[in-house]
């Protein structure tokens, strides 16, 4: 008995390129999750709860009601003055910040309402040079401060932050007094200084301003600390706790008041 060889068809398909930019893992679950989906969700994963770094311009708008905010001092940018060269001139890397970011500098200031009640706010954005603090974020940051005092409103900081912008040498690190001594006469003035610790807040940000609040809050999850934990571990030869500075370590050693997800932190400043 003789049979026929079978023949088959054969179709070629091509694989659908899923465009980039449309999905991300999200770290604590591992699942894979639409951005969009997050980006409306103020970047944080709704399943999960973790928080994606958000930049100033998004969190202001989520931030205020809307049409209040009025943006000062978008002017005061970053110079050069020791004329800094490491592998490439201080106002070049300036430039790619600007670009990459499409931000001014480090922070964003201004005033409005959040449920109708006025603040002033100094949003800081870890984009724009890792949110380093160098002369013009300082005094952006000094004169958010000073609005309150004239106002007599209350001040609202988002510290986002490597640390001093050493590139600015002594400038940057004279920030850390100018800003903490406007707290003081804040203080003074009997008004209110909340202080939201987000991720990373490191260095001398967190060696000053950001840690002067009255009312100290953080995101979940976020890194506050001075040193990075290997310079620690170098230095003092001991073993450091798991997790020893994560907002949540930092909360139950009393550094941190209350820890606040982003998307209740609207109405949690308003209450306070």
């Amino acid at each position: 008995m003789h049979f026929d060889k079978p023949t088959y068809s054969v179709r070629k398909s091509r694989k659908k390129d899923i465009p980039k930019g449309l999905y991300t893992k999200d770290p604590v679950s591992g699942d894979i999750v639409f951005n969009k989906e997050v980006e409306d969700n103020q970047m944080v994963v709704p399943k999960s709860g973790h928080h994606f770094p958000i930049g100033a311009r998004l969190r202001i708008a989520k931030l205020f009601d809307s049409d209040t905010f009025v943006e000062v001092d978008a002017a005061v940018r970053s110079s050069d003055p020791l004329k800094f060269v490491d592998s490439q001139p201080y106002p070049d890397r300036i430039k790619r910040y600007e670009k990459d970011s499409g931000l001014p500098e480090a922070v964003i200031c201004g005033t409005g309402r959040i449920l109708g009640l006025e603040v002033s706010v100094a949003v800081m954005d870890f984009r724009f040079c890792g949110g380093a603090m160098g002369a013009a974020a300082g005094e952006k940051i000094t004169r958010a401060i000073e609005v309150g005092i004239k106002r007599r409103i209350p001040v609202i900081i988002f510290s986002a932050s490597g640390g001093a912008r050493m590139q600015e040498g002594i400038y940057s690190l004279m920030q850390m007094a100018k800003t903490s001594a406007a707290l003081g006469r804040l203080s003074e003035a009997g008004l209110p200084f909340i202080s939201v610790l987000t991720h990373p807040t490191m260095g001398g940000v967190t060696a000053s301003f950001a840690t002067l609040g009255d009312v100290i809050l953080a995101e979940p999850g976020a890194l506050i600390g001075f040193a990075g934990a290997r310079v620690i571990k170098d230095t003092t030869k001991q073993t450091l706790p798991a997790g020893f500075q994560t907002a949540e370590f930092l909360l139950k050693h009393g550094l941190v008041d209350q820890i606040v997800s982003r998307l209740e932190m609207r109405e949690r400043l308003h209450d306070i």
